[in-house]
């Protein structure tokens, strides 16, 4: 991940004390990743206690699915991801926070101190005897890349000792400043504990901040982080960690400059914009010196083919050592498609058997469609303007349209907040380039409501009255009309290197905020030719099932013929067609993001039938 190591600066101005204008940086109040998996959950089959596991338990939460992997856990309040810390040990962690499982603060929150999170494993049979030498050890991390929690603040683990039916406080540590992943190992040689029926859980508690007045600023709090959490017998003071080679960072984009960009662009500028390298990150976790092999597989996804495949070959990494890599790339992504593209980078270290093997494989998607983005579509904090003299405070973001292109929308991210606290008017704006910093305006749309998306990263779509004619470097932003916290979303794991600013007092300032504001401009011709939709008649309906599908669609031509003549398109709800396939009776959607699509049956190039989907569950 690019720059992960951040210094995470947070202005706040105090409630008692009036302040100038200032950039602020502050904690989420919801999660969209959180609350979109929170609607797919599945409530009725639930998780349930019964099953009782069997030593060794072990868990370095590698598989990010937002929840604690239910095999092993009874609750589900704890997030897992690979965005919020510094320098885990393996990829992916388990943070606590002042979030529920539904992605939104605690109803409980207050700036006192209150219970947030708890992870709780299920039973495990410890019917042991002392001499057995049962121990548990985790790491943990105070803070990461957010906020960081305070000496009343804590996290705690406990025991449940089955026979009482009690659960017993074995381990606690106070708040504190960032600091890199500690571990910790206890004995579990109370009789009370080992038995059948055991079980164990953390439980942090977390207090809000009461430095601001404006609750809009008010937001997530009080991290930690959990890895390698491991339950087993014939372990002894010093067995902290598994032997253990694993990636750590994500893999991220393969473009120089940018997460994201059209596909139609990047075309005309690939020598330039294509990476001349795969970045890597892995770490060994061993005590003696370890030997892998690092490998690589590009898949055109929309063709379900493998584009590109190659291997950097084998090497030793010493103990305790992590390596940041860059394997040599010779290939530039190539489709036949016009409008957009789909690539998954999959990353993957052959190491020794005995390895576990959920953190050896790392896959990345690499987007092509009609935005460019700087961000990585997660918001881990939100940005804005606030204090006094920042009712006409202007934020802006740097592009540049490599061919000359339309700006059609503007897409930006915006957070909750409390009580919809900041669901206030602002200003769209476009303006030209004036020797790096905004210059005239060359477009305005004036009273915009910030609004919340609804797809899984949170972005809403405000598409312009009027196309806007970009070519060379422009910039988009808002400008403000109150003195208040706007809250939008800001990446902490991809840094804006200069392309962001903000106005105050007359003034272009670059901004100080290590991150990227979560904005991105939407490009192409309105009136580009694209497939009538509305032109099928409404009785050819195309049979498919399951409607919704999170994988596989089912489909069933009736009585048209099947011949190599026969195509099935899928677009998108603006028209651009994001996949054109031979026709197939099984066809795999996982790839595409969640929301709703046309699938069109094409025969000799006439349009028989159409249905819509929804795609859900990436």
């Amino acid at each position: 991940m690019k720059n992960r190591i951040i210094i995470y600066t947070i202005f706040l101005c105090f409630s008692l004390t009036p302040c100038y204008g200032q950039e602020v940086v502050t904690g989420l109040q919801s999660n969209p990743q959180v609350k979109d998996a929170w609607k797919k959950l599945d409530k009725k089959k639930g998780v349930t206690a019964s099953d009782t596991l069997e030593l060794p338990f072990f868990d370095d939460f590698s598989k990010i699915t937002v929840y604690p992997d239910p095999a092993k856990w009874i609750d589900n309040y704890v997030f897992i991801n690979n965005n919020y810390s510094i320098q885990q040990k393996t990829t992916g962690v388990a943070t606590f926070d002042a979030l529920d499982n539904t992605g939104r603060l605690y109803e409980t929150a207050d700036q006192f101190g209150f219970q947030a999170d708890k992870m709780t494993s299920k039973p495990i049979n410890l019917s042991l005897q002392p001499s057995d030498n049962v121990y548990f050890s985790f790491f943990y991390e105070p803070g990461g890349l957010s906020d960081e929690p305070e000496p009343k603040d804590s996290l705690t683990l406990q025991f449940f000792a089955p026979i009482e039916k009690k659960w017993y406080s074995v381990w606690k540590v106070q708040g504190s400043s960032v600091q890199p992943f500690r571990a910790v190992i206890l004995p579990v040689d109370n009789p009370a504990f080992l038995k059948k029926g055991f079980q164990f859980r953390f439980i942090n508690y977390a207090s809000l901040s009461s430095s601001t007045s404006d609750l809009s600023m008010t937001g997530n709090c009080d991290i930690w982080n959990l890895d390698y959490i491991m339950l087993g017998k014939n372990r002894n003071s010093a067995d902290t960690i598994p032997p253990d080679v694993s990636f750590t960072l994500p893999v991220r984009s393969l473009l120089k400059t940018q997460e994201s960009m059209p596909w139609n662009q990047f075309r005309k500028v690939f020598l330039s914009e294509m990476g001349p390298s795969i970045l890597i990150h892995y770490r060994n976790n061993d005590r003696i010196v370890r030997n892998i092999t690092r490998n690589f597989d590009i898949t055109d996804v929309y063709k379900n083919k493998l584009a590109y495949s190659f291997s950097a070959g084998a090497t030793n990494i010493e103990s305790g050592k992590s390596i940041d890599y860059k394997a040599n790339l010779l290939y530039t992504f190539s489709s036949e498609s016009n409008d957009s593209a789909l690539f998954s980078i999959k990353s993957y270290l052959i190491t020794d058997v005995f390895d576990p093997k959920e953190n050896d494989t790392l896959t990345y998607y690499q987007r092509f469609s009609n935005y460019f983005a700087f961000d990585d579509g997660t918001a881990e904090s939100g940005y804005g303007i606030n204090g006094l003299g920042s009712k006409n405070a202007m934020v802006a973001y740097r592009f540049k349209s490599f061919i000359p292109d339309t700006l059609r929308a503007i897409q930006i991210c915006f957070n909750d907040s409390y009580g919809n606290s900041n669901q206030r008017a602002f200003d769209l704006m476009v303006w030209s380039d004036n020797n790096g910093v905004p210059g005239d305006f060359i477009y305005t749309q004036e009273e915009m409501m910030v609004t919340q998306g609804q797809g899984i990263n949170g972005f809403y779509t405000y598409t312009l009255n009027n196309p806007v004619f970009v070519d060379g470097i422009f910039y988009i932003g808002w400008k403000q009309r109150s003195e208040t916290f706007l809250n939008a979303g800001f990446d902490l794991n991809t840094l804006h290197n200069g392309k962001q600013l903000y106005w105050l007092n007359g003034n272009w300032n670059i901004s100080q905020a290590q991150g990227s504001l979560m904005i991105r401009p939407v490009v192409g011709y309105l009136n580009k030719p694209t497939l009538a939709v509305n032109t099928i008649p409404a009785n050819n309906k195309l049979k498919i099932w399951p409607n919704p599908t999170s994988g596989t669609l089912n489909i069933d031509p009736g009585d048209i013929v099947v011949s190599p003549s026969l195509t099935i398109k899928i677009l998108d709800l603006n028209g651009d067609v994001i996949r054109n396939n031979i026709y197939t009776s099984q066809l795999d959607v996982s790839s595409l993001f969640d929301g709703i699509y046309f699938i069109i049956l094409v025969s000799n190039g006439k349009q028989m039938m159409i249905s819509r989907f929804v795609k859900t569950g990436r």
